[in-house]
């Protein structure tokens, strides 16, 4: 099974590594994750030298919710830099946290051609915002617990079936107060098929084989 494992900040991804750096089926990558850019803004000079050195960046992006308004701003320039970085490097994959900011982080998407591929993480926008980012050619990650509520099956029905991959969002996100793993991708593929009307084989295969190409993307990133 391969795992991209992202991290919080430079620091993580530096710990991380030491940890678990060396397994050839674990992707580790450098990221800022916004809900705590106010705390690590003087790290973002170290991510910007760390994405020269890797073939994907993950967990960066923007939250626009009330409780992170206060660093909205800094969080802008943040995600902007980044992306900025990944299209000077030649393009890079990117695990991207969207919540409440899809709008935003499209246009600074949209803004930096050659930034490579977007994956945005545990979508929930709404579907015009969902057709926008399908439209631009953004991935989607998507776990169990993405199906607690109504609005995220909603969501899953309508996501382009040829750029989903599995995630679990652990050790955050939980299932009836269990914490998801990174094996979840067989109950991932039982909701989806649930969400998309067909068997669950027919879905696993669909997500393993679009695990296959983001893999290829990201490897074609080195």
């Amino acid at each position: 099974m391969f795992t991209w494992l992202v991290t919080t900040s430079p620091r993580a991804f530096s710990a991380t590594s030491k940890v678990l750096g060396g397994h050839a089926n674990v992707l580790i990558t450098p990221g800022l994750h916004p809900e705590i850019v106010h705390e690590r803004y003087a790290e973002l000079d170290t991510l910007i030298e760390q994405i020269k050195y890797v073939s994907a960046v993950g967990e960066v992006g923007l939250d626009g919710s009330k409780r992170f308004q206060h660093s909205f701003d800094a969080q802008h320039t943040v995600f902007t830099a980044v992306v900025a970085q990944c299209a000077n490097v030649g393009g890079r994959v990117l695990s991207i946290h969207s919540r409440q900011a899809v709008r935003e982080v499209l246009a600074i998407l949209d803004n930096h051609p050659g930034f490579g591929t977007a994956v945005l993480h545990w979508f929930t926008g709404t579907a015009a915002e969902l057709k926008s980012a399908s439209d631009m050619g953004c991935w989607f990650s998507i776990g169990p617990a993405a199906f607690n509520s109504a609005s995220g099956k909603a969501l899953a029905k309508k996501l382009p079936r040829d750029r989903v991959v599995p995630e679990s969002d652990g050790p955050f996100a939980q299932i009836n107060g269990a914490t998801v793993m990174p094996w979840s991708s067989g109950q991932t593929a039982e909701l989806l098929a649930q969400a998309w009307g067909l068997p669950v084989s027919e879905v696993a295969m669909t997500l393993e084989f679009n695990a296959g190409q983001l893999i290829g993307l990201i490897h074609g990133a080195d």
